[in-house]
């Protein structure tokens, strides 16, 4: 895996339930590379945003299987990695 902080780290999670956790319990989401380790993701978001992490939370998804409309060979979209980032009190990250 390359140490690029952006082939970790792909994008933040924008919704209603992220901005809840962001504004009341510091908490951060992002989509990350399903190969990416706690460490790496750690490393790569205090490289990014300059802030200190105190926990990483990972959550594997596996990717929806979809139909071709009718035709008999079905789609598959990939598989990903969910990545919830605890910052230190004191630090934030502005994603908006």
């Amino acid at each position: 895996m390359k140490s690029n902080p952006y082939y970790i780290v792909k994008k933040p999670i924008l919704s209603e339930e992220s901005t809840l956790q962001a504004n009341v319990h510091n908490k951060y989401v992002f989509r990350v590379d399903p190969r990416a380790n706690k460490n790496q993701i750690r490393d790569a978001i205090e490289q990014m945003f300059s802030v200190h992490v105190t926990s990483v939370n990972t959550m594997n998804y596996e990717g929806k299987l979809s139909g071709r409309r009718g035709r008999s060979l079905p789609g598959r979209r990939p598989d990903w990695k969910k990545a919830i980032v605890t910052l230190r009190e004191g630090d934030s990250i502005d994603l908006i």
